[in-house]
């Protein structure tokens, strides 16, 4: 793609299309841009355009286009084609810099965040001056392009919070800073004063803040994996400044507005998160600054508002006494009962309130209501907050702790008892401090599994959650129903279980989008589902991840009690599945809905076979509309739950299936790293199936499957995929339709073993011939290898299998193995009397070792394999569906039960057809152990060698 004004409207014009509502517009525009992504000079368009177009929206549009091209294809993955040109790369590094830092503010944070995606990858060392580039940029005096170096630093460095440590990583942060820190403590110094000098300047402080609120993103940063000797030389600095800004208090930047955090708060609240990674990992260096911050933030916390644009700011600040009060060393400062009370009362109690904001979130937002209550998500609340502080003071305190808060509970149920309808909100804050109080430890699977003995829940329960679960009326006290489902679902594992069997039809009439399931449910069965699918066409439900993942457990749980509801409930999936397909937007959402459309097909079919055609009529349909939208979210989910249903049928294939497969193997299918593992299950699904219809097609199919092979076999991230499929081909295919192609097969083979052996290929490798022993014969094997090159049976034996055979896992794949090198010590007459016999003795005690010693899973320090879920991008990833799921297949099956009883008939059979020869290599060659165990194995069969 040339660099001409006629390409520059052309793209113009897509990515406006792009933008277009109207999906029949947006998804043709949308397939262009990636058809072209590979042409050289494709990102310097978009760069173009973003700097010189005329239209603001197409700039825009053109620089989060580049950031997910960048974020796609910058990464260079081992043995696959480089996405994006030398030369365009070069250009992209040469100019982005100085691009990012002279772009508006919207556009700078795509830039920046493309910059970090390629620092990732090429920073230190494929991009040695970017450091030193954007370094020089803070003597600009420049805000606006300071601003924009210190977002690009932040994004580039904040990774370091997440690495495990290495003497890599640490080689790179120690150059950082080299290079930085000093120029970033020198801006910071410099920053504050600027500050003083334009305290009374709105517009300028706006901007300071924003940068004094980077520099403290940084600190983090660079602090975060140890304590640099830099920052520990310049402590004072650091922290009397950090302490200064705690304390300030400048009503220029306060805003009217009360939902977005202003500067100051967003400023504080990273102060705080400094404070406390210093309390917890530095404490001995932080020490003497301790008590100062304790008491800022102290004050900041009594003095602050219930306000929503606080809540980063208190949650912060209250995190921060949180991981202080934890920590043995400052335990003194707690020990006062007057302080303890201090902070129930001024602190944790006024933050466990529920504020009119949290209401209307309640009622406008119950996902994401949800979400922060129960799940925990990544967006801290004061509630979640004040809720460690209280673990963390129980630590030490439990009994005072517990003592003073039974006060507070005991008088907010008071107050609501007096006025159910005007303090409901005092009974909501006593059931959350009481969960705080009495949770200890928790898991996922059971909820709490350490309760505080001195909180009494099963009373509780029974006097003050169980009556808003009997309440006939659904809609009084909503907050509290929610509550009191919660309350059940956390003390799961710590509650009676005939109370909890009372809670269940209590639970089931209430049911909105909350989690609960149990066996004793089954009596519910039909008020259950009919209240989870209603649930869905409430207002704002329609694609609610929480209602839909109890669905998926509730069917899951129910198993054969759904059957008589799936004619129903099917058609209710599939419609839902067709609407949410036109623009997939809630991953879990839909994730869910898939389990539920494969847990139908299971169980209905687990207990009449004949009903998948029922479930293909029912999908297919939309399956089909699917494919041709190429919605590629939903693709490798749609491979998967085929592949479910074709495995349930008998030994056939139906038409509706052949008349797909010339499409599953198309190329651009295959370039989609999430389709890979699910279509690859597909292709074997219709190999089991159908081998011989497919071999006997009008168009010869094994081509394709073949170059499916050998793209696959190419990749060290997917060559285990592409021995999955050859497997099948050998397995299922009828001998005669692969033979001109098995030659072909072994090169391939060959030559990725002599450009690129890993240990998982030798593993998948030795699988592979073994099964290709066990299907066509040892001598076919012996055969193959010697006409690709003289002698080279022999090689192989004594340069991999030998050696390597140790290292496969897997009892099929060790079943497969032993049975294959069985073959070959026994059937292979070559092994007996050619310059192959010396290689007998070791291929047999290499057998016996595979059977009696300990799997090497030693992998070279020098390999690395890229698993699919490092690749950088938005490229759908591959979500396995946990009911999907594919039983282990054995091969060899009942053919062969037990591997050494095999193998001591074998050696009979042969020692019968050649006398003596047999027990004297042994005698000679075997170790002593390795003859022990034989003998064991020839006892057991109850034979012995002639």
């Amino acid at each position: 793609m040339e660099l001409n004004d006629g390409n520059l409207q052309t793209l113009t014009e897509v990515l406006r299309k792009t933008l277009d509502p109207d999906p029949t517009v947006r998804r043709p525009a949308e397939k262009f841009l990636v058809s072209v992504e590979g042409n050289q000079n494709y990102p310097l368009l978009l760069l173009t355009l973003l700097e010189k177009s005329q239209d603001n929206v197409i700039r825009v549009c053109a620089a989060v286009t580049f950031k997910n091209y960048i974020k796609r294809n910058w990464r260079i993955v081992e043995d696959e084609p480089n996405k994006i040109s030398d030369p365009d790369r070069t250009a992209i590094k040469a100019n982005i810099v100085n691009l990012m830092l002279s772009s508006p503010e919207q556009i700078q944070k795509q830039l920046s965040d493309a910059i970090s995606i390629i620092g990732r990858e090429d920073f230190p060392q494929k991009w040695p001056d970017l450091l030193t580039e954007m370094v020089t940029r803070f003597r600009s005096g420049d805000f606006h392009i300071i601003n924009g170096v210190l977002r690009t630093a932040h994004s580039l460095f904040k990774r370091y919070r997440h690495e495990f440590k290495s003497n890599e990583l640490w080689s790179e942060i120690k150059l950082v800073l080299d290079t930085f820190a000093l120029p970033l403590t020198e801006l910071f110094k410099a920053t504050i004063e600027l500050c003083q000098t334009h305290a009374t300047d709105v517009n300028a402080l706006k901007v300071l803040f924003s940068s004094l609120t980077l520099i403290s993103k940084l600190f983090y940063s660079l602090n975060f994996q140890d304590l640099p000797e830099f920052f520990e030389d310049n402590m004072e600095t650091w922290m009397t400044n950090f302490h200064g800004l705690l304390t300030l208090d400048n009503k220029l930047l306060q805003t009217d507005d009360e939902e977005e955090a202003g500067l100051l708060e967003l400023l504080k609240s990273q102060i705080c998160d400094n404070a406390a990674l210093y309390a917890q990992k530095y404490d001995e260096e932080f020490q003497p600054y301790l008590p100062r911050f304790v008491t800022a933030i102290w004050n900041l916390l009594v003095s602050t508002g219930q306000g929503v644009k606080y809540d980063l700011l208190v949650s912060n600040a209250i995190q921060f006494l949180a991981s202080v009060c934890e920590r043995p060393h400052y335990k003194h400062l707690f020990e006062d009962q007057n302080t303890l009370t201090s902070i129930c009362e001024k602190v944790i109690v006024p933050n466990m309130e529920f504020r009119s904001a949290d209401e209307e979130a309640f009622e406008d937002n119950s996902e994401e209501y949800i979400r922060r209550d129960l799940e925990g998500s990544d967006i801290d609340t004061r509630r979640r907050a004040a809720c460690d502080l209280v673990r963390g003071l129980c630590k030490f305190f439990e009994g005072p702790v517990t003592a003073i808060f039974s006060g507070y509970v005991n008088s907010m149920l008071g107050e609501y008892a007096k006025n159910p309808g005007g303090n409901w909100k005092h009974k909501d804050a006593a059931i959350y401090l009481v969960t705080s109080l009495a949770s200890k430890a928790q898991t996922q699977k059971h909820g709490i599994t350490q309760a505080n003995e001195l909180v009494n829940l099963t009373d509780f329960f029974v006097n003050h959650i169980l009556p808003d679960l009997k309440s006939p009326n659904v809609n009084e006290f909503p907050v509290l129903k929610a509550d009191a489902i919660k309350y059940v679902m956390i003390f799961r594992s710590q509650l009676p279980k005939e109370q909890l069997l009372q809670a269940v039809p209590l639970l089931i009439t209430h049911l909105q989008a909350e989690r609960f399931t149990s066996p004793k449910m089954a009596p519910f069965t039909e008020l259950l589902l009919n209240n989870l699918f209603k649930s869905l066409a409430l207002p704002g439900s329609a694609e609610n991840e929480y209602i839909m993942k109890a669905i998926m457990r509730s069917f899951s749980l129910l198993q054969e009690a759904i059957v008589p509801y799936i004619p129903t409930l099917i058609g209710q999936l599939t419609h839902k599945l067709l609407l949410v397909s036109k623009n997939p937007s809630k991953p879990h959402f839909n994730h869910y809905l898939f389990e539920s459309l494969c847990l139908s097909v299971r169980i209905t079919c687990k207990a009449n076979p004949a009903t998948v055609g029922s479930f293909e009529e029912a999908l297919f349909p939309v399956f089909t509309e699917i494919l041709q939208n190429d919605v590629q979210e939903f693709l490798p989910y749609v491979f998967q739950v085929m592949s479910l249903l074709l495995e349930i049928h008998s030994n056939s294939i139906p038409s509706s299936y052949m008349a797909l497969f010339p499409h599953l193997l198309q190329p651009v299918l295959w370039e989609r790293t999430g389709n890979i593992p699910p279509l690859v299950r597909l292709l074997q699904a219709y190999l089991e199936k159908g081998g011989a219809t497919i071999a006997a097609s009008a168009e010869d199919k094994i081509p394709g499957l073949l170059g499916v092979f050998q793209k696959l076999i190419a990749s060290k991230a997917n060559d285990h995929q592409g021995f999955y499929l050859i497997n099948s081909i050998v397995e299922h295919m009828p001998p005669e339709s692969i033979t001109q192609y098995r030659k072909q097969i072994f090169v391939l083979l060959f030559q990725r073993l002599q450009n690129s052996k890993t240990t998982k290929f030798i593993k998948s490798f030795l699988v592979f011939i073994s099964l290709y022993c066990v299907k066509y014969g040892a001598i076919a094997l012996q055969e193959i290898f010697d006409s690709i090159q003289p002698k080279m049976f022999g090689m192989v034996l004594e340069k991999i299998v030998i050696p390597e055979i140790q290292k496969v896992s897997g009892a099929v794949e060790k079943k497969i193995c032993a049975v294959g090198i069985t073959k070959i010590l026994t059937e292979c007459p070559s092994m007996m009397d050619t310059e192959y016999t010396k290689l007998w003795t070791p291929l047999l005690q290499a057998l016996i070792g595979l059977f009696e010693l300990p799997e090497d899973d030693s992998i070279p320090d020098d390999e690395h394999f890229i698993d699919i879920e490092d690749t950088p991008g938005y490229q759908t990833a591959f979500s396995q569906l946990a009911f999907a799921g594919k039983k282990e297949h054995d091969p060899i099956g009942d053919a062969v039960s037990n591997p050494r009883i095999l193998l001591a008939q074998s050696l009979h059979k042969l020692s019968t057809a050649c006398p003596g020869r047999v027990p004297s290599m042994l005698s000679t060659s075997l170790n002593a152990e390795a003859l022990q165990y034989l003998q064991g194995y020839l006892q057991a069969a109850s034979v012995q060698l002639v």
